[in-house]
């Protein structure tokens, strides 16, 4: 789905530091300047949280305090719509300090204009709910995340730092060095070089751990702002359907302007050559019976072209082949025209919805046709099986290679069509080839 990692492309683990490096990441990891916007992003959590968690509690119990008057609803949708904003900000801040891209909420949906349409739609939209939700959660995350944060990077630079300060404590403080221990009898202090070597050691241990303590901890502030400040998986499900709505109504409509221009220029176009023709041998049949029979004869002719291009726009809209006997024959029926030796192989115990049937076939009769036109393969296979509730399509071809969805080629419209009906196409053609075309399509009886 549009709203997921993978589909947007925007992993936790993304960042801007990404290059090739000859220290391991774990040595360099303190350095980097990704580990510290994360810290810096744990440090502004806290402050951020209180001013959240503040206006968020006062507005919530005002507004319910006052729900007793005609105060307490406006109030309230104040609340949440203050809430909103704070997410806006929210979102800012992840996007800069974290490399986190979050899609904005659901925008209000409001019938009419005016206070009370958007008093009812702010209180209605479960995106209002979910930052308020957020800005209460965030208070006691950030408090923990913020002292966990700077004490283990505090007490890590503090102990790698030692050998170079720990003079101050004899010049300055009376004593050999950090006090480790002490009572009444005994005490002792990191002061010899051994210790202070010991000490720097654990502060390098700390300092290294820091980084990744620190990025498991804005893990959750990941999940936090992508799941309560994001859209929801209902309104992401909801705009991707629209946008596949979008796709199929072009398409159709682009599949009608077709068959029109084919009528129009193909076999509307010989019917009315041969009316004229027929009229002619007509008027010709009493005076020249001889030619009058070549201009039957003539227009004979025409009607079988005109009949065989009917019979491919009809082909073209929906084969009955494939209607009558399945994807198998269908498939290698489309295989026998193709101008390079096809081998289809079709496992399939049962058939799939027609639908999904029939977008399956023009799937494969494109991809044959690419491959007639400018692969310059000598030979090419096609396999089709089932996987669990899955159809799955692959076209193979040892041509040039080269092919690439997003070129804006005919690739690129058949990837929409089936992503209009949740399928997936995966082209696999590096330079040189071969091509492996993979297409995915649900199976739905």
């Amino acid at each position: 789905m549009a709203t997921e990692y993978a589909r947007h492309g925007q992993e936790y683990g993304a960042g801007r530091d990404h290059r090739n490096h000859r220290l391991p990441a774990g040595l360099r990891a303190p350095f980097e300047a990704r580990s510290w916007r994360e810290f810096g992003y744990v440090l502004l959590s806290l402050p951020m949280g209180i001013l959240m968690f503040t206006y968020a509690v006062t507005m919530v119990s005002l507004g319910a305090g006052l729900l007793v008057t005609f105060l307490g609803v406006p109030v309230l949708a104040a609340a949440l719509a203050g809430c909103r904003g704070l997410g806006v900000l929210e979102r800012a801040r992840a996007r800069g300090l974290l490399d986190l891209e979050v899609a904005e909420p659901e925008p209000l949906r409001m019938k009419r204009h005016g206070v009370l349409a958007w008093t009812g739609a702010v209180l209605k939209s479960g995106a209002s709910w979910r930052a308020l939700l957020y800005s209460v959660l965030q208070f006691p995350w950030s408090v923990f995340s913020f002292v966990v944060g700077l004490t283990v990077w505090s007490v890590g630079w503090t102990l790698l730092t030692y050998p170079l300060w720990f003079w101050v404590f004899p010049m300055w403080a009376g004593q050999g060095g950090i006090q480790l221990y002490g009572d009444e009898h005994h005490r002792v202090f990191l002061d010899n070089p051994f210790e202070i070597g010991v000490t720097g050691l654990v502060g390098l241990l700390f300092t290294l751990a820091t980084p990744w303590i620190v990025r498991a901890l804005t893990m959750v502030d990941r999940v936090l702002v992508h799941g309560l400040l994001g859209p929801s998986r209902l309104s992401a499900r909801v705009v991707e359907l629209e946008s596949d709505r979008g796709v199929v109504v072009d398409t159709a409509a682009a599949d009608l302007r077709r068959i029109e221009r084919d009528l129009h220029d193909g076999a509307q176009a010989r019917l009315v050559a041969l009316a004229m023709d027929l009229g002619l041998a007509k008027e010709k049949l009493a005076e020249d019976p001889r030619a009058a029979a070549r201009m039957v004869d003539e227009a004979h002719g025409e009607v079988k072209t005109a009949l065989q291009e009917l019979r491919d726009l009809a082909r073209g809209i929906h084969p009955a082949v494939l209607t009558d006997r399945g994807l198998d024959a269908a498939l290698s029926s489309v295989a026998s025209r193709c101008t390079v030796p096809v081998a289809v192989d079709v496992d399939l115990s049962e058939r799939p919805a027609p639908a999904i049937e029939g977008i399956a076939y023009f799937t494969v009769s494109e991809l044959l046709q690419n491959i007639s036109k400018h692969s310059g393969a000598r030979s090419a296979s096609v396999d089709v099986w089932r996987v669990e509730d899955r159809l799955m399509l692959q076209v193979v071809d040892d041509g040039a290679g080269g092919a690439d969805v997003s070129a804006g080629s005919g690739l690129a419209g058949l990837a929409e069509r089936l992503d209009a009906v949740d399928g997936i196409l995966v082209v696999d053609s590096p330079a040189g080839g071969p091509t492996r075309v993979t297409a995915e399509l649900p199976w739905r009886r």
